[in-house]
């Protein structure tokens, strides 16, 4: 069994399990998020949200989902078939993508790149791709200027994104995932977390993440009082699960990136209780509250306001974080309060 396992068929099928494991988490997760985003929305609004399909509605994602799936697919006159089918299928598959190099324990993962946070970033950038095919194969011009906004967007805030990991980066010596949260081990607890002294740039983090998934308040590209649903307007169906499908992993793509670059991912918060996979689940379960409140209580921003509040507020701030962490890290400023580079633990490919 060891021998056929460390054969060439035997590394696929490990990978496809692997893989197939990474997509049922993700997937299922996928339906309770959309459960909890409702319940959450419904209860700041003193409504009851989903509640009839299945026990307290815990099977409604599943009847949308099946609903979905059965709906005719309609097609406009004039769009390019290739690339209109090809668009929601590749937001979703990109956003998947990026699960391959995130880890929920030791040992729990796919991937383990030394150039892990690298490789997500590089993924995530891709997925805007998605979103202008989308709206350039619809054929109207609706959705094709909701798709440059939605671009123009998610890259301006990317670039804030990148800066704040890059700051993450200098503190802890290493771009492999696990070897950040290695570095955040302490006998302090989540005292020890990076959340502590990076904790400006976990706002500024917080909120590209929220621009860089078109999430409320920064969904202006499917506002429904200004372009009905963005780049989706000529979307129905299938193809239409697939985009909004895209935009849940996304969002829980970045709950995962937040628990491990700040919050110490599988540790415990408590020193002297268990570190585990439970904790970096419990983490991104909570920065999704964090989404979903955001998504119930602030109002949405006008376009104008939110590129200036990205190039003229965050980019310049995180610049300068990045400054800053640089040589606080490199005169060991309160003894290694920005610098954990001799904490990390030795990790396979890192």
């Amino acid at each position: 069994m060891a021998d056929f396992l460390a054969s060439p068929i035997g590394h696929f099928l490990i990978l496809l399990l692997q893989g197939l494991a990474i997509i049922a988490f993700v997937m299922l997760s996928l339906v309770y998020l959309v459960y909890g985003d409702r319940k959450i929305w419904a209860a700041v609004q003193m409504r009851r949200g989903p509640n009839v399909v299945g026990p307290w509605g815990l099977l409604q994602t599943f009847a949308d989902a099946l609903k979905y799936l059965v709906k005719e697919i309609v097609v406009p006159a004039g769009a390019d078939k290739f690339v209109f089918f090809l668009a929601p299928f590749l937001s979703m598959t990109l956003a998947l993508v990026g699960f391959v190099v995130i880890p929920f324990a030791p040992g729990w993962v796919m991937s383990n790149l030394n150039i892990g946070i690298l490789f997500v970033l590089a993924v995530s950038s891709l997925e805007v791709y998605g979103v202008i095919m989308g709206g350039w194969a619809s054929n109207s011009k609706y959705p094709f200027l909701a798709s440059l906004r939605s671009a123009a967007q998610m890259v301006s805030y990317e670039v804030s994104l990148g800066l704040i990991v890059i700051a993450v980066i200098i503190s802890a010596g290493t771009m492999n995932l696990s070897g950040i949260v290695y570095s955040q081990q302490g006998a302090y607890g989540m005292l020890n977390w990076y959340w502590l002294p990076h904790l400006p740039m976990l706002v500024l983090f917080f909120v590209s993440a929220l621009a860089e998934t078109n999430r409320p308040p920064f969904d202006l590209a499917e506002a429904e009082s200004e372009l009905v649903a963005g780049h989706m307007v000529e979307y129905s169906s299938t193809p239409y699960l697939l985009y909004m499908a895209g935009e849940y992993i996304a969002i829980w793509l970045m709950c995962a990136l937040i628990s491990l670059l700040f919050f110490g991912g599988w540790l415990s918060p408590i020193p002297g209780i268990p570190d585990g996979a439970l904790w970096m689940f419990a983490k991104m379960v909570f920065w999704f509250w964090m989404f979903a409140m955001v998504k119930a209580i602030v109002p949405r921003y006008r376009y104008d306001q939110l590129m200036r509040v990205g190039w003229k507020v965050f980019l310049p701030l995180s610049l300068g974080w990045v400054v800053l962490i640089a040589f606080l890290a490199r005169y060991d400023v309160l003894g290694g309060f920005w610098a954990r580079w001799d904490q990390i633990a030795p990790v396979v490919g890192g």
